[in-house]
């Protein structure tokens, strides 16, 4: 009966695994690109005389012609914040000479298959740009994001361009690991989920020059957002007028924009301290209506999720949102202890014509690297956030979540593919490493935000096997405890919020 459908969904699930564990066989198990697979190795040689940098790797040239990129965090008494400042201490970030958030740059990306690549070679890619510092906390370390904006030469429209291989878009985040001292954990975790997800951002690492001025490794990083055949790729509306649309909310601090910020049924009925704003549509395609509509919309959703009602019809959860999508989601941020997930960073979006799915984003502090206290992986939290706090209590989504945690251990993510994906790209990345922390590896001296101090590494490899360490861990409790996640949904728990 109301059930019915697990049935299926379990011989969906043998079938899936025989066709994911025959992929894995391959170097490159789907038309997802690991770039570590993929591109130039570091091993290929180069026949330069060794006087100006040589890197395999993607070169990314920015100048902004000396002028200051804004964005740096501001204290209340105006002065710029350095790295060990709390989050806290920030309301408010530099802004350029006209007051804008960002300046004009131009972008020169060098990136070929036939050797190495240099400062002064033939770029692959030219264009004008915006830039400006990105992120929340990591506005506060040493070594900045950047968003990129590209742009047509007047610096003012908007020019989608194919970014190292990645789909043409106008939107790119330039992601400087620096808390992780690894470097991979955003490209490992970002390509593992887009091989289990129907979406995860495409990610390619490369090196960067700012001003003439070496900045180090980087990872450059679709944003989540909705293009024309790519990135999210939702149907689009037919008029500009159309009230009704397909969307990208964020449940984080919000959006400087006040517009964008919208209260929804969760935000006023339980007091959440976070706030849920609007990716997309942009400000730009924003209107009073369709803000309207994306508000009820969402709290339609959570309505129903809150009631007594959630797990049968015409209430049921799983008519408003994917069940694979919010069971992978579930499964991806446990597994790597990603403890922000809830309260920053969580991406949830819906096509006009289909259901709610989720996104993953930001790892920096996943698998034993969240700066506050002690990695625990002797516990499960994905239960207590919003909305996988009604999720759980559902049997039937306890058992999606179960069954697919045993179908992803088999395959991406086993003992053996994780610490293999972990080698491979180190080794990958190459001399890479040893040339970002030329700049930044005072780091491991200066900045030890990981408490206690002996979870912070002395140095690059004593980062790899930490993380090594916090997989292996973390994969041994969860094979042994995840049945136990039924706790949430048996009846003494849920009694009183069912029909």
């Amino acid at each position: 009966m109301k059930y019915r459908w697990m049935g299926f969904a379990g011989l969906a699930l043998v079938f899936v695994t025989v066709l994911v564990a025959g992929a894995l066989e391959s170097d490159n198990p789907t038309n997802r690109v690991h770039q570590h697979l993929t591109a130039r190795q570091p091993d290929e040689g180069c026949d330069c005389d060794g006087s100006q940098l040589c890197t395999h790797l993607p070169l990314v040239i920015i100048d902004t012609g000396g002028v200051e990129v804004p964005g740096e965090p501001v204290g209340e008494d105006g002065s710029i914040l350095e790295q060990n400042a709390q989050e806290y201490e920030y309301s408010q970030v530099t802004l350029a000479e006209d007051g804008s958030k960002t300046v004009e740059c131009q972008v020169s990306v060098v990136d070929g298959d036939e050797s190495n690549h240099h400062p002064d070679d033939e770029p692959t890619l030219e264009t004008t740009a915006k830039i400006r510092i990105r992120g929340n906390t990591s506005r506060l370390h040493d070594k900045k994001g950047y968003l990129l904006v590209t742009t047509e030469e007047d610096g003012l429209t908007n020019k989608d361009v194919s970014m190292l291989g990645m789909d043409a878009h106008h939107e790119w985040a330039l992601h400087g690991p620096y808390l992780d001292k690894t470097m991979i954990r955003n490209y490992m975790w970002y390509n593992i989920a887009g091989e289990i997800m129907d979406y995860a951002a495409n990610v390619r690492f490369c090196e960067v020059i700012l001003n003439g001025e070496y900045i180090g490794l980087y990872v450059m990083t679709e944003t989540i957002t909705n293009g024309d055949g790519c990135r999210l790729d939702m149907t689009l509306p037919e008029d500009d007028d159309q009230a009704v649309v397909s969307y990208v909310v964020r449940l984080d601090r919000g959006s400087s924009n006040p517009l964008k910020n919208i209260e929804t049924f969760t935000q006023y009925s339980l007091r959440t301290s976070n706030v849920i704003d609007i990716v997309y549509p942009g400000t730009g395609n924003l209107t009073e209506e369709r803000i309207q509509y994306i508000e009820q919309d969402v709290s339609d959703f959570e309505k129903a999720l809150y009631s007594y009602d959630y797990d049968t019809e015409p209430y049921a959860w799983w008519d408003y949102c994917d069940m694979d999508s919010m069971a992978d989601y579930f499964i991806i941020n446990e597994f790597t202890v990603n403890y922000d997930v809830g309260s920053r960073s969580t991406y949830l979006y819906k096509d006009v014509r289909g259901k709610y799915q989720m996104v993953i984003w930001d790892f920096n502090a996943a698998c034993n690297n969240f700066h506050d206290s002690q990695f625990l992986p002797q516990r499960f939290q994905m239960q207590y956030i919003t909305w996988f706090y009604m999720l759980t209590k559902d049997e039937n989504f306890v058992d999606l979540v179960v069954q697919r945690y045993r179908q992803h251990r088999e395959t991406f993510l086993s003992d053996e593919y994780l610490m293999n994906y972990i080698d491979e790209t180190i080794a990958y990345l190459g001399d890479a490493v040893e040339r970002n922390f030329q700049v930044w590896g005072y780091s491991f001296e200066d900045y030890r935000p990981l408490s206690p101090d002996s979870r912070n590494p002395d140095n690059y490899e004593e980062a790899v096997e930490s993380l090594k360490e916090a997989i292996l861990e973390r994969a041994a409790w969860m094979d042994y405890n995840i049945e136990s996640l039924y706790q949430y949904c048996h009846e003494s728990k849920v009694k009183k919020f069912n029909h």
